[in-house]
């Protein structure tokens, strides 16, 4: 059998990223910060590309693949949505776009923001109208934290909703910024070493999801956003403010991006080149093999 087709880079005399394969370097130009004076094309170009080589890096998107763009209405899910038009017009292979965003009626939300947009993005879209709010404030007692039982909440409605519309993908628009802020949530608050991969299965095995912006940094996306004036949907209408411990990683990462080029990249790239035998996790490495493999070799000495 025969691999199935991938989206390919587009090549470009810009720094060209490498395969993201064990034991080789992803070049996305540590500390690559985007100024005034950068041209609009050269930020455009520069998204879309390393856009397609975390696709094609990661296998994300096969011949006839149907995507489904998770629009949240935050400036991820535009440049998302904006590079995988992109890349779909040029690409050669055949994939399918379908944007969609969940309207989880927040009160004070400005509704009419996604509509307006989706009706002229230039794709096929869907908003998918679920009472979420309602739901969360009636099991959660008052002042107690929401953001779990409503993030469960609408996972759930994008994977039913990419299944009623055949969707074989489901891109979500999580950049590099959010890959290191996740893995050192987890190994500051939570002891482990876990972060957000390109490519994951649900639990279910009924949905494939994909980060194609994993390769961008986060003042990429902002900068892109900005200039082309995205309508953004506002943010923490529901009352509950960023998470405090998320906002300390965040004040950290933009301290070390003052100081040190390549410290977020290095720490994503820490995520590509993992040694198993080099942690402690037993679940990942046999330790106790070499100890076996030492009596046996004491054993093989006492015998001659």
């Amino acid at each position: 059998m025969t691999d199935p087709q991938i989206l390919p880079i587009v090549p470009e005399s810009e720094q060209l990223a490498q395969s993201s394969q064990r034991g080789k370097r992803i070049e996305v130009a540590p500390g690559h910060h985007v100024k005034a004076s950068v041209s609009v094309r050269k930020l455009e170009k520069r998204i879309v590309r390393l856009t397609a080589q975390a696709i094609t890096d990661y296998g994300m998107i096969e011949e006839g693949d149907k995507v489904m763009v998770a629009m949240s209405g935050g400036k991820d899910s535009y440049v998302l949505l904006e590079a995988l038009q992109k890349l779909q017009g040029r690409a050669p292979i055949h994939f399918d776009i379908v944007a969609v965003h969940i309207n989880q009626h927040i009160p004070g939300a400005p509704e009419h923001i996604m509509r307006e947009y989706l009706e002229h993005c230039g794709s096929p879209w869907h908003i998918e109208d679920q009472d979420t709010n309602s739901i969360v404030r009636r099991i959660i007692p008052d002042g107690k934290n929401i953001c779990s039982l409503c993030a469960r909440l609408r996972r759930g409605i994008i994977y039913r909703v990419s299944r009623e519309l055949g969707c074989t993908k489901i891109a979500l628009g999580h950049q590099m910024d959010d890959v290191v802020s996740t893995l050192l949530l987890n190994m500051f608050y939570g002891g482990r070493i876990k972060a957000m991969p390109p490519v994951l299965r649900n639990d279910a095995r009924t949905a494939i999801v994909i980060r194609p912006l994993i390769y961008v940094r986060e003042y990429e996306t902002a900068k892109w956003a900005k200039i082309r004036n995205y309508p953004l949907m506002p943010k923490n209408l529901c009352g509950v403010g960023e998470n405090k411990k998320r906002r300390e990683i965040k004040e950290l990462i933009a301290e070390w991006d003052k100081k040190y080029d390549s410290r977020i990249y290095n720490l994503f790239m820490s995520t590509t080149r993992v040694a198993a035998s080099q942690l402690s996790d037993k679940t990942l490495f046999d330790f106790k093999a070499f100890t076996r493999l030492a009596g046996e070799q004491q054993d093989e000495q006492e015998e001659h």
